[in-house]
């Protein structure tokens, strides 16, 4: 047998999951029409625009895998306004609030100082995320794609300027219940994309050419073989995060309650919640000078469950404690 038939009668390889954010990010760079596409069917009801312009097509980190590095795409569209386009699989901790802070910055960098507040231009998110975010009752169960904006909550018409606009789309309610038939066809289809990309049956009986064209695009990420390992290594990184933080907090947990038996349950708690901070600040960013120590020490519980929840996404030591 020759080295092109052995070529030829390997398997094809398995192709890499689109909400990996990693590979996220790099199928829409790698293809902004792509990602013109996806932003006109979310935003279904608006006009639809032409074209983007991403302001970040570098990933930061990428060849460490970096568990901290966000894979957020910030785009421009031919009349100025902001996109952040995200995939986020997990629920971090106060993920509303995080969202929320996120979309507000990236408004106010957009005004430069001395320039006219009319001229400040929407900044709009879209978030897909692979978990299910409001089941509060069988209303919030029954909807997958939210379109949250400033409105009065007795004339929900009444709405405070359009420059800031979030949307989230909940993949599993979206894929379970699917999506308005007319309305939202083709977000339809980019769910079932991101959910069902590697039945290729399924895949097939879609007749929506930028689904097919996003697969294709998908099989020659798949194919690459560092692609592959860098998808891998966000996946590892990302499982490592999660495995840190929840030993830290048993063990945090463990010196709480042993501290608790003597000294009391807040004051036991407090320690443990010390213990946890400390122990993720240091396997972050390394050994903590005796100032920051005393500081953790000192926290209110409040404080420390805040600072704990911006671990993962601080860049540094400093962004931990930070005031906003």
């Amino acid at each position: 047998m020759t080295d092109r038939q052995t070529d030829a009668a390997e398997p094809a390889r398995a192709l890499l999951d689109p909400k990996n954010d990693y590979v996220f990010k790099r199928l829409f760079v790698r293809a902004p029409r792509l990602l013109v596409a996806l932003i006109n069917a979310v935003r279904h009801a608006e006009a639809p625009i032409r074209a983007v312009h991403i302001r970040n097509s570098g990933i930061d980190g990428e060849e460490r895998g970096d568990k901290a590095v966000v894979l957020d795409i910030l785009a421009a569209d031919e009349r100025g306004r902001l996109y952040n386009v995200e995939m986020q699989i997990r629920q971090l901790p106060a993920w509303s609030a995080r969202s929320l802070y996120y979309l507000a910055k990236l408004l106010s960098q957009e005004l430069k100082a001395g320039q006219d507040y009319s001229e400040a231009k929407p900044v709009i998110a879209i978030h897909l995320i692979d978990f299910e975010l409001f089941d509060a009752d069988e209303a919030q169960r029954a909807q997958a794609h939210w379109h949250l904006e400033f409105r009065d909550r007795r004339q929900p018409a009444v709405r405070l300027g359009d420059q800031l606009q979030l949307h989230l789309i909940e993949l599993p309610k979206a894929d379970r219940l699917g999506l308005p038939a007319r309305q939202e066809a083709d977000l339809a289809a980019w769910v079932s994309f991101l959910k069902h990309w590697h039945e290729e049956d399924r895949m097939s009986r879609l007749n929506y050419p930028a689904v097919e064209d996003a697969l294709n695009e998908l099989k020659r990420i798949s194919a690459d073989e560092e692609e592959r390992y860098r998808a891998f290594a966000r996946e590892r990184a990302l499982s490592d995060a999660v495995t840190d933080r929840n030993a830290a907090r048993r063990e945090g947990l463990e010196e709480g309650k042993l501290e608790g038996k003597l000294e009391g349950k807040l004051e036991g708690k407090l320690e443990g919640e010390a213990a946890v901070l400390e122990r993720l600040l240091t396997r972050r960013f390394g050994p903590l000078e005796e100032a920051t120590r005393s500081r953790i020490r000192g926290a209110g519980l409040e404080q420390l469950e805040r600072w704990t929840d911006r671990i993962l996404d601080a860049p540094s030591l400093t962004a931990v404690f930070e005031e906003h």
